[in-house]
This record gives C-alpha cells, sequence and structure tokens, in this order.
C-alpha cells in the first residue's frame, strides 16, 4: 500500500471504500474515495493494511495469544455503557476477567461505570475518544483523539492504557507515530462476534465455534457513542458464552495475561 498515486477506489467491480469500511456504516466512505482508482494488486494491498487483523503495516499490532495454553482473552468495545454492569456481573458470576476497550466520551459520561470496570480488577484499553474512522484523518488529529481518550481514562480511572484497539479496526498513517508516544501496542482480534447484528444464540455459537488457544474474542458493551444503546444481544450472548467456553476448558484471561503469561509485559 503505497502513498504513492494515494488514489483508491474501484477495482474490478468492487469499491476500495466497501473493502475498508465497518460492516453497516453509510457510504460517505465511497465519496471521498471516488476520485481514486488504483489496480487491484494494490488496492488489495491497502485494504488489507487498513484493516487486515494480522496487519502491522501502519503500527505494531497483534491478533492472537499463545497456542500452547488453553485460554482466551474476552474483550469489549464502545463502553463503558448503561449496559456494562450486567456484563461485569456475568463475569463476576464466573471469575472471568475481561479487558474493555474503552471511548474517552463515554468514560467521561459515565466515569463511575469505567471506575467499576477497573475496581472488578478488569484490564482497560483505549478505542479513542471519539469514535472516529482513522481512514484519511492527518496525523495531528490521530494522535490528538488517541491522546484525549488516555487523558479521560487516566483521569477517571487511575488507569494509563497500554492497549489500544482502532475504531472499526481501521488503521491509518500516523497511528504508529502515536501509539509510540503514548506507549500503545495495537490489539486486533482473532475471531469477532458481529454483536451489534447478530442474535445473542448466533453470536455465542459463533465464538464458541471460532474459538482457539490464544483467541482474542471482540464484542461490544456499547454501541460507538450511543447514550443507552441496545446491546441486550450482546449482554445475554455473554451470558451463554462464558460458561460454554468454561466447558470447553478454556480459562479467561486479559490480553495483558494472554500474550504476557510469564507476567513480564515488557517481554511482549
Amino acid at each position: 500500500m503505497t502513498k504513492a498515486g494515494l488514489c483508491l477506489p474501484v477495482f474490478g467491480s468492487t469499491p476500495l471504500a466497501r473493502l475498508v469500511r465497518p460492516p453497516g456504516e453509510a457510504d460517505k466512505m465511497n465519496l471521498m474515495l471516488s476520485a481514486i482508482p488504483i489496480g487491484a494488486a494494490a488496492a488489495t494491498f491497502m485494504a488489507w493494511a487498513v484493516r487486515g487483523r494480522s496487519s502491522s503495516v501502519f503500527a505494531p499490532s497483534v491478533w492472537r495469544g499463545h497456542s500452547g495454553r488453553r485460554a482466551l482473552a474476552l474483550t469489549f468495545d464502545d463502553g463503558p455503557s448503561e449496559a456494562t454492569p450486567a456484563i461485569l456481573d456475568i463475569l463476576a458470576c464466573h471469575n472471568a476477567p475481561a479487558t474493555f476497550f474503552m471511548c474517552g466520551a463515554n468514560v467521561q459520561r459515565l466515569p463511575a461505570i469505567a471506575r467499576a470496570v477497573a475496581a472488578a480488577g478488569h484490564e482497560i484499553g483505549n478505542h479513542s475518544y471519539s469514535h472516529p474512522y482513522l481512514f484519511l484523518k492527518p496525523p495531528a488529529a490521530i494522535r490528538d483523539d488517541l491522546r484525549r481518550a488516555q487523558d479521560a481514562i487516566a483521569a477517571h480511572t487511575g488507569v494509563q492504557p497500554r492497549w489500544f484497539r482502532a475504531p472499526f479496526g481501521v488503521r491509518w498513517f500516523g497511528l504508529r507515530r502515536a501509539q509510540a508516544e503514548l506507549g500503545l501496542t495495537g490489539v486486533m482480534w482473532t475471531t469477532i462476534g458481529y454483536d451489534w447484528k447478530l442474535k445473542a444464540e448466533e453470536v455465542a455459537n459463533r465464538v464458541s465455534a471460532q474459538a482457539a488457544n490464544g483467541s482474542i474474542v471482540c464484542l461490544h458493551d456499547g454501541r460507538e457513542l450511543r447514550v443507552r444503546p441496545d446491546v441486550g444481544a450482546t449482554v445475554e450472548a455473554v451470558r451463554r458464552l462464558v460458561p460454554l467456553l468454561l466447558d470447553q476448558g478454556y480459562t479467561f484471561e486479559t490480553v495483558t495475561r494472554l500474550l504476557c503469561p510469564k507476567n513480564s509485559p515488557s517481554a511482549c
């Protein structure tokens, strides 16, 4: 994915925007990109670099842990929300730690819930401040949004996140420097539940079928920056999924523990 000739949209009959935009999003990315066609190989590489789970083109990133242990990490994006306490209750019943990638704006709106996540022993990661597309954002804007999230999370929970998950899984130029300046490492996922559109049973079945040693599972305890989002499917999916995975012999770990099983984060 070269910077030169960054003309992105159509190869064959498929706009590049369709490859890199999040599922269900509006067509504004098509409009932004409608001016710039490139070759099929370059466009395919660009799409993978921007959103591929194993891509580290734009910044260091991980998407799975070690395969030698029967462990996985549950992660939750877009919180905190009014539904987060229900998920905390389920996790507490099973003594299951998780990692919550929080949006700074949501932390400022619901600081008590953010603190409850930390108090329960769960890990907190950075999911940006305003949940923007990073795609086509200037480096300064990317850095500022991540910094605002770091500041909000630290101010309200006392936690300084070390992990970052890009909104919609979309990365872009400037992210490498922003992560480095803020001490962050990117985290994608091994499997994603599509819990914003599937029914609870479908989410649970999908995740349990795709789970493997070292999996990082992506779910959502919020819906971007919405107030009182409907995350009932996620809550019910977690209620079903946690005991199901325990029965399959998995243990739950935070992202740090999954990636650093010997408790040496500096060696991750």
